[in-house]
Formats: C-alpha cells, structure tokens, sequence
C-alpha cells in the first residue's frame, strides 16, 4: 500500500461539534457573569475551542483620550476565553480564571470590539488559550491576551482540541 492509498483510505477527521450552543453560552454570559453580561457581548461564531465575541460600542467604554477602556478590554477577552473552554467541556459554570495577562499592543478607537479566543491545550485540571482583540473593521489586534482556566472535577472530557477522542488514544 502507498502512502498515497494510506492517506485516501485514512478515516475522515472528526468534525467536532461545540459542547454548548451560541445561545446557551449568551445566556450563560448574560445571567451567570453579569457584570459583562450587561456589556452587550453577542456570540458572532462558536467551535469546538474556539469562539469570536462583539462587544458593541458603547458610549460607558470609552476612557479620558477617546479610547475604549481597558477593564471593558479585559472582561471581553475573559469571557471569550471562558467560552471557549465550555466549548469543550460543556456547562462548567465553576471553570474560573487562574491567571490572565493583557498586552495593548495598539490604542483602539472607540467603535466596536471583536475578540478571537482559541483553547491551545486542555488537560484534565486547566485550559489554556489566547485571544486577539480587534477594532471592527480593522485587521490588525489592538490586544494580545494568555490566559489559563481552572477546571474543576466534571464528567469526562471526550474531545481534546487536536480533534480526536480521548477514548479512543493508546
């Protein structure tokens, strides 16, 4: 058999399915993290792992020099990270940050922001990930962020972020 015959007959990869809805994951936003449940946040996209967030512009977000503040930054990129941890392990509400580290790389202006949250490794006790922010419209981040999740004992995880089943690994 050729590596070519091996790569045709090769079983398709999984195509993982998020553990919770863009709906449930608003809700939860919204009454279960209040504070930044009242920010507006709408949930544009959902993966397994991954999650983009609007925060819409609002006039309370805008600090002393015309910029969106950072604290609003902050929260933003917190609950994206959040939800792209339930993402994978479901309606976990006591999954909480551990640490989280911001770097403004540029000075948005105040119009909407976006983030774009990835989980890069998750074990059994902690989540990893990183989220970029954006201004709408513009391409380039104004935010860089790391963060790592607490996850506490839950049912069993079955889908590692590489795609491939837990239950199925040597």
């Amino acid at each position: 058999m050729s590596a070519v015959d091996t790569v045709q007959n090769a079983a398709p990869a999984p195509s993982p399915t998020p553990a919770m809805t863009r709906e449930e994951l608003e809700e939860l936003i919204r009454e279960g993290v209040p504070l930044v449940g009242n920010f507006g946040i709408v949930v544009e996209s959902l993966g397994a792992g991954t999650i983009r967030l609007r925060l819409p512009y609002k006039d309370d977000f805008v600090r002393p020099g015309g910029t969106v503040t950072g604290p609003a930054m902050f929260g933003l990129a917190d609950v994206a990270l959040y939800g792209a941890v339930l993402s994978l392990i479901g309606r976990v509400e006591l999954a909480v940050t551990t640490s989280m580290t911001i770097n403004f790389l540029r000075r948005p202006p105040p119009v909407a922001i976006i983030a774009e949250a990835r989980v890069l490794k998750l074990g059994k006790r902690l989540a990893y990930g990183e989220i970029l922010l954006f201004s709408e419209g513009d391409p380039e981040p104004v935010a860089h962020v790391t963060g790592t999740y607490s996850i506490p004992p839950h049912a069993p995880v079955t889908l590692a972020v590489s795609h491939y089943r837990l239950d199925e690994a040597p």
